[in-house]
This record gives C-alpha cells, sequence and structure tokens, in this order.
C-alpha cells in the first residue's frame, strides 16, 4: 500500500473516532425555553471548546470576590442571556435577572493545584440554573469517562475525585453530586429557588477576560449588554462601592475575611428569607447585632447537634463555640453545611478559629 493511501486510511480512522468522542456541538448558543432541559450539555452550545470550558463570545466568564467552598473543587463560572434582554439592579443592590438567563458553573479538580492552568482537569458535573417563565430551576450534567460531554442527571450520584494539593499530598474523596430537590435546598429564599453567588457585591472586583483585558466584571456587563446602563450611572452609588472582602486577602481585617466567608458558605440559608431563617442565627456580612452572628446565643439543636455546647460563639474561645464545631464535623448529622461538602475546609476553619479567639469579652458580660 503507498504511503500516501495508508496516511489517509489513518486521518480518516482519527477522525472518526474523534467525531465519536467529541460532540461537535452548535456554533453558537441554543435555548429555546419550551424546550429545555437538553439531554447534554454539548447541546446548549455554550462553549466554543466544550472540553476546555472555552465559551462562546455571547458567554462571559465570572468569578465570585469570595466563592462557596466544595471540597476543595475549582470552579469554571458563566453567565449568557439572550440580546434581546438585560439584568438590572433594584434598590437593594440584588440583580434582577431576566428570563432566559443561564448561570452555567462547572466543578472541577485539576490533577495538581499546584499549576492549576494544566489541560489534565477532571471535570466532574456542570450546573446550570436558568430562568425561564419567571421561575429559576436547576439541572445537573455529569461529566463521562473520556470528559467529551455531560449527561442531564436528576437523581444526583457519586464520583471518586483525586487530587494533589498544593503541597504535594495526594487526596481522594467520594464527591456527591446533588439531586434536583438538593439544589432547591440550597438555593432557597422565601421558598423560591434563587441564585447565591452573583451578587452585586460579590462581583465587584476585576477580573481577566483575555492577555490583554482586565476589567471590572459590573462595568464588563454593562458594556457587554448584559447589564442596563442606568443601573451604573455613577461609582457613588453606595451599593456599587460596596463590595464583600476577599477571604484569602491578608491585607483585610480579621473579621472581614471571618464574616465574608461566612456569608457565602451559610449564609444562603442563615438569613432573614433563608431555609434556616427560624434559627435567628442570621451569618451575614452586614448583620450587627451580635446575638444574631451567634455570640453567646443557644443553639436550636441540642445534643448531638450542639456537641454539648452552650453557645454559638463564645468569644476568645473557638473550641467552646458549637458554630465552629458544626464546621468542623464530618458526620452529616451534625456537619455545617448540612450540603455540598463530604470533607471539612481546612483553611476556612482556620480562618473563623483565628476570628473567634480574637474576640474579646464573654457571655456573662454580653448577655
Amino acid at each position: 500500500m503507498k504511503y500516501w493511501m495508508f496516511a489517509l486510511i489513518l486521518m480518516s480512522v482519527l477522525w472518526l473516532q474523534h467525531c465519536r468522542t467529541v460532540p461537535a456541538g452548535p456554533s453558537e448558543v441554543q435555548f429555546d425555553p419550551t424546550a429545555v432541559p437538553y439531554p447534554n450539555l454539548s447541546d446548549y452550545g455554550f462553549f466554543a471548546d466544550l472540553q476546555a470550558q472555552q465559551p462562546q463570545t455571547s458567554v462571559l466568564p465570572y468569578e465570585p470576590i469570595t466563592p462557596l467552598f466544595t471540597d476543595y473543587a475549582h470552579k469554571a463560572r458563566f453567565v449568557w442571556m439572550p440580546d434581546s434582554v438585560q439584568a438590572s439592579v433594584n434598590s437593594d443592590g440584588v440583580i434582577e435577572f431576566p428570563d432566559n438567563t443561564v448561570l452555567i458553573k462547572t466543578f472541577y479538580y485539576p490533577a495538581d493545584f499546584a499549576n492549576p492552568t494544566s489541560s489534565e482537569n477532571d471535570l466532574v458535573e456542570t450546573r446550570l440554573l436558568m430562568k425561564t417563565a419567571g421561575k429559576w430551576q436547576a439541572f445537573t450534567y455529569v461529566w463521562n469517562e473520556a470528559q467529551s460531554d455531560a449527561a442531564l442527571n436528576l437523581v444526583g450520584d457519586f464520583k471518586q475525585v483525586q487530587w494533589k494539593d498544593k503541597e504535594g499530598k495526594a487526596h481522594q474523596i467520594e464527591y456527591a453530586i446533588p439531586n434536583k430537590n438538593q439544589c432547591k435546598s440550597c438555593h432557597n429564599h422565601q421558598n423560591i429557588l434563587k441564585p447565591i453567588g452573583p451578587k452585586v457585591k460579590n462581583l465587584n472586583s476585576d477580573f481577566a477576560y483575555a492577555k490583554s483585558e482586565t476589567s471590572n466584571q459590573l462595568a464588563k456587563w454593562q458594556s457587554h449588554g448584559f447589564l442596563a446602563a442606568s443601573d451604573l450611572p455613577n461609582l457613588s452609588a453606595e451599593w456599587y462601592e460596596g463590595k464583600l472582602t476577599d477571604w484569602e486577602d491578608l491585607d483585610a481585617s480579621l473579621e472581614d475575611r471571618a464574616l465574608a466567608y461566612l456569608e457565602m458558605n451559610c449564609g444562603h440559608c442563615h438569613n432573614p428569607n433563608g431555609q434556616a431563617h427560624t434559627t435567628g442565627l442570621y451569618l451575614t456580612s452586614d448583620e450587627t447585632e451580635p446575638g444574631k452572628l451567634g455570640f453567646c446565643k443557644t443553639p436550636v439543636a441540642a445534643g448531638k447537634g450542639s456537641g454539648g455546647l452552650k453557645y454559638g460563639i463564645v468569644p476568645g474561645q473557638p473550641d467552646s463555640s458549637f458554630l465552629l464545631f458544626r464546621m468542623e464535623s464530618d458526620d452529616p448529622g451534625v456537619m455545617m453545611p448540612e450540603l455540598g461538602r463530604v470533607i471539612a475546609h481546612e483553611e476556612g476553619i482556620a480562618l473563623v478559629r483565628e476570628w473567634i479567639a480574637s474576640l474579646d469579652g464573654d457571655c456573662e458580660t454580653l448577655q
């Protein structure tokens, strides 16, 4: 057989293999609110390169200042909305998304956390939060072993994941992929499913959109047409100037870092409109009443759930504070948050521990 004929056959075989493992997908975003959810992530056309998570030009990546911890998973986040609509900002600085908005979040593990830009990533799941007919819906897509596409999954799943941390230590866990009802539980706001992460104060930061472009994310959303120009009239608006503290920013105050961490990891339930509102424990960065933050507050849960401890936060005594006890636990009947993790977040715990240890006062004088 002549060499050119052999080469032609080999190229044909490789092309057929590529077609079987890497779906081409549409060349632009496809979103029919009457037909979603589609069976595969590739069906939406959100990505020019699905496996590399390279979005179409109409899809914007974004990054919250302080993110939610999920078993050390890295996350790639994106937002898309049709050309005909825009988001707005209400008087409280809350982004009101229009119908047919889709928030996209892919959970993945770099093989080596010391080199997170490597192409050797384990793509685990992609969650879509989409708004149709005035209501948000959550759908999860689980990636196949070939990492070529992700399929719709409504019942949840478990997957063994492993990685090497920045110090070179190997880790392995059974990662829990939530079912549809569990998604509703975390995103519950006055019994309505709503987004958690993309808040004005959590997006008011710079993001590197390309090697040659770094821009404030709110300004980028505006210039891209995702946010009405009238909603960012100037930088003097109180809600625009404000921003959530980066919990890893060592130049920020210890209290601001701790409260930002608690807001993003606990505050979506522990607020006056959240699923845990009946506890009276409101873990948000703007809460000013010490008792509602847990200072010398007796627990609603008793026994096992409180660890036998008397108060949520005991100033200067982290080991006597049941808030920290529940953060440290991996017992499903004790741990907080209840969903979204199977292991404790060592760095987040260390931050909250340091903050509680720094507090003055005692529960006799504060009550």
